[in-house]
This record gives structure tokens, C-alpha cells and sequence, in this order.
């Protein structure tokens, strides 16, 4: 990263009196590492404790249902945060928005990890995920203030190394740290990185954004909330609950109810909360739609193929998570590599063979079995991550280069937000087709009570659970075809 050349692009750093420092020059390269240690350990953070839900349901003396909403809680809070973030970029300053952050991931670290009952473990779970979802949208958004367009794509493949990397680490790492130590010591191993972040973004994080302090629209922060959580919310209980529970049907409803609302109102603000007319862009617009393929690919596979590797091959925690990491490892290698494709090539040379690929693998993994050979999941699995590489950020930075620079804020939140309801909704779906294909298979034997069939059953859904990618992969191709290189900024509207 230091061979990256400081471009004082006059359209990308033009400093501003009331929020960016003009007594120096902006460094472009010590903030981005500012941003990319502490993206790292936020995203580790969020799947880190996955591999200890057995053992905190034993130690916390709580059922499945309950502590699903240690995923599901973060996610939630991410959820209905991450829209107001576009808010809060034009409010604060950036060194004030990510020092906040860190200090949220530290005291949800610390809550977390002396957590006596559950409560308190949820308490810091949400506390570590607001820390997160500062981070996220603020690291993008700082990006493209602060490089230029022709180093976009490379910038964005590091970004897409960490958070790719990190989800992908986080297994693994938390199922070797419960073999050794207690669950305890994955929020304790996290916390000296966090201070260490913490640290270095004090000294190198700089105020890079004009802070113009819109008016505050309470009804649509209301709306927001009801809208991106109930949906959120909905879909992450629906296969606890069941898709037939008024509880799921009634936050569904209150969601798509409010979302309507908030979208209405939005196009009526003269300063929306979040500004939809970032999707008159029409590259923006395909880029986010193939960005939420992409990533409901990436959560429904998340979830299957831990339980097809735990449950149908039999294997431990630990070994499940090791399979799964050199996919995670190669995609972060890779990105780097894609993001200098695009600056060079283009978009369409890279979505059109990344879905492709993914279509390949996606199918493959539709065929499992309960024979399957550890060779073969981790050469499906590392070739769904490449798939993913050359699609992900390519298409999210080629969308975000549409816009205009007001817009960017706006354009970060919405991506970010679409993929945190996204991710819900093709985690929910793939285990609704999971569990629905594996109750017909059950119904189809004559003996249930062979020790063999809880592996074959769970396959038997699990093959089924993964049309749902098939059927993604193939939308997010016939999208690549009309996907075009955006070259420059739209001229910047006030």
C-alpha cells in the first residue's frame, strides 16, 4: 500500500473549513490502514462467536432460540443503524464518528466477555455492533473522498480483503480458542486490537468530509428503524417461529408498512434522511442489485455449510471451520488482485465470470452427499470465494463511482443497509428451504430410526437449500450483461 500514489485531486480533497483539516495535506494511505485494522476486527467480531453457541447454550443454561440472537441481535442493530449513518457522516466529524466506533467495540468486547448471564452477553453484543456499524459505512465513504476514481478499484479490493478475510478467520479461530480456553477468551484476544486501532487512528485519522448538518427528520429516523429492523427482525426469526407465527407476519408487515412510508417521505424532503434518488443512476442501481445477490449467496452458504459439515459429514467445530478457511483466505488474496482488474479493464471482464463460476460451484454444492470427500467441499467452497471476489466489490465501487459526490454518503449507507436486509432474508430462506425439503425427506422413510438419517436428511435439505444460490447466480448474470464501466463522477449537485 505505500507505493499508492497521494493524489490531491481537487474534486476528491478539497479541504473544508468546518470539517477538514486544511492545515495538512490529507494522507490518503495512513487513514485507510486507520480504517482497514479497525473494519478487520469489527467484521472478526461479528461471526467470532458463531462455533461457542453450543457451549453457551450449556454454560448460560439457554435454548436454541434464545441464543440465536447473539447472530441474530448484531445483526438487528447493524440493521437499523447503519441507514442513519448518512445522517451522522453529515453531523459529525470523521475522526469523532470513528473513535466512537472503537470505543463501542471495546466496551461491547468487555461487557461481552464478563458477561454473567445472557442478558448481559446480549447487552454487549449489540454495544459491539454499533461499533461495527459506524465503521463500515464510514470506511467506505472515506475511501471516496479520499482517492481518487482510477485507484478506487485497487483501494476497494484491500477493503474487500478484510471483509472477507475476517468472517472468514472467524470460525477457525473461535473454534480453536473453545478447544483450548473458554468462550470468554474470543472477546479477550479481540480487545488488544481494538486499543491498538484505536491508538493508530488517533494519529493518523483525519477530517476528510464537509459536515453540512441537516436538519434532523425524527419521523424518518422512527420509520427507518421500524422499517430495516422489522424486516431484519422478521426474517431472522421466521425459521425459529415459522413463516406462519404472527410475530413474523406482524414484523414483516410493520417493516414493509414503514419502509413505504419512509421511501415516500424521503423523495418529499428537500434534505432526505437518505437520499433514494441515488438509484436514478442506473449502474449504481445494478450494482447494489447484484451486490445483495451476491451477498444473500454468501450468508445462505454461510449457514448451510457449517451444519452440512458438522451434521451430514460428521465432522467437529474445529475441523468445519478450517475447511471453510481457505476459501475466506483466498478471497481476501484475491481482491486486491480483482480491484487492480477493474482500474485496468473494467466491470463486465470480472461479474459476468464471477457469476459464472459461482453458478458452477453453487450447482456442485446442490449435489452433495453424505460421501462427499473434504478435498471436494473445500475446492467448491474456495471456488464460490473467487466467484465472489470477482463480483463484490467490483460491482459495488463501479455503482458508487456513478454517483455524485453528495451522494456518496447516501450511496455507502444504502449498499450497506440493502446487504444487511439481504443477508437476513437469504439466511431465512435457506433454512426454510433447508428444514422443508428435510421434513419431506423424513416423510418419505419408512424407518426414521436408523442413526444414519439425521446426516441424510440434512443433506437431503441442504442440496435443496442450495437452488436458492443457483437461482441468485443466475439473476446476478443476466445483470452482468448490462453492467458498463463508470469512468467519472456525475457533475456534484449541493
Amino acid at each position: 500500500m505505500s507505493t499508492i500514489a497521494v493524489k490531491q485531486n481537487e474534486s476528491v480533497l478539497t479541504p473544508q473549513k468546518s470539517s477538514v483539516q486544511s492545515e495538512q495535506a490529507v494522507r490518503p494511505v495512513p487513514i485507510l490502514i486507520s480504517f482497514l485494522i479497525a473494519g478487520f476486527i469489527g467484521l472478526f467480531s461479528e461471526t467470532a462467536l458463531n462455533m461457542a453457541l453450543g457451549r453457551l447454550m450449556i454454560e448460560l443454561d439457554v435454548a436454541s432460540s434464545t441464543v440465536q440472537w447473539i447472530t441474530t441481535g448484531y445483526l438487528l442493530t447493524m440493521g437499523i443503524l447503519i441507514p442513519i449513518s448518512a445522517l451522522l457522516i453529515q453531523w459529525f466529524t470523521t475522526r469523532q464518528l470513528f473513535v466512537a466506533s472503537l470505543l463501542f467495540s471495546i466496551v461491547g468486547a468487555i461487557v461481552s466477555g464478563i458477561a454473567p448471564t445472557f442478558t448481559v452477553l446480549l447487552l454487549g453484543r449489540v454495544i459491539q455492533a454499533v461499533g461495527t456499524g459506524l465503521i463500515i459505512p464510514l470506511m467506505f465513504h472515506t475511501v471516496l473522498i479520499i482517492f481518487p476514481i482510477e485507484k478506487r478499484g485497487t483501494i476497494m479490493g484491500l477493503i474487500g480483503l478484510v471483509m472477507m478475510t475476517a468472517p472468514a478467520i472467524g470460525p477457525a479461530t473461535s473454534g480453536l480458542i473453545i478447544e483450548m480456553l473458554s468462550w470468554n477468551w474470543i472477546l479477550w484476544v479481540i480487545i488488544p486490537f481494538l486499543v491498538f486501532s484505536l491508538v493508530y487512528g488517533l494519529a493518523f485519522v483525519q477530517n476528510v468530509s464537509k459536515l453540512t448538518k441537516p436538519k434532523v427528520d425524527m419521523p424518518s429516523i422512527v420509520l427507518s428503524t421500524l422499517g430495516f429492523g422489522g424486516i431484519v427482525y422478521g426474517f431472522s426469526v421466521a425459521g425459529d417461529k415459522g413463516w406462519g407465527s404472527l410475530l413474523v407476519i406482524s414484523a414483516l408487515l410493520v417493516g414493509l408498512v414503514s419502509l413505504l412510508i419512509f421511501s415516500l417521505r424521503q423523495l418529499k424532503l428537500e434534505k432526505p434522511m437518505l437520499d433514494l434518488r441515488a438509484f436514478k443512476y442506473p449502474m449504481f442501481t445494478l450494482g447494489v442489485l447484484s451486490v445483495v445477490a451476491t451477498f444473500m449467496i454468501i450468508l445462505s452458504s454461510m449457514i448451510l455449510l457449517p451444519l452440512y459439515l458438522q451434521t451430514g459429514l460428521g465432522l467437529t467445530a474445529l475441523t468445519a471451520g478450517l475447511i471453510l478457511m481457505p476459501g475466506g483466505v483466498l478471497n481476501g488474496v484475491l481482491s486486491p488482485i480483482a480491484g487492480r482488474a477493474f482500474d485496468k479493464f473494467g466491470t463486465k471482464w470480472l461479474l459476468t465470470p464471477g457469476f459464472i463460476i459461482m453458478l458452477i460451484m453453487l450447482w456442485q454444492l446442490s449435489n452433495v452427499t453424505t460421501e462427499t470427500s473434504i478435498a471436494m467441499m473445500i475446492f467448491l467452497h474456495s471456488g464460490l470465494m473467487a466467484g465472489v471476489t470477482l463480483v463484490m466489490m467490483p460491482a459495488q465501487t463501479n455503482g458508487l463511482n456513478q454517483l455524485p459526490r453528495y451522494l456518496y454518503a447516501d450511496g455507502t449507507a444504502l449498499i450497506n443497509t440493502l446487504m444487511q436486509v439481504s443477508g437476513s432474508i437469504g439466511t431465512a430462506l435457506a433454512i426454510t428451504i433447508m428444514a422443508t425439503s428435510q421434513s419431506s425427506y423424513l416423510q418419505s422413510l419408512a424407518d426414521v430410526s436408523d442413526p444414519a438419517v439425521a446426516s441424510t436428511s440434512l443433506t437431503a435439505g441442504v442440496q435443496t437449500a442450495f437452488i436458492l444460490g443457483v437461482v441468485l447466480a443466475i439473476s446476478g448474470l443476466v445483470m452482468s450483461l448490462f453492467i458498463k464501466k463508470s469512468t467519472a463522477p456525475q457533475p456534484q449537485n449541493t
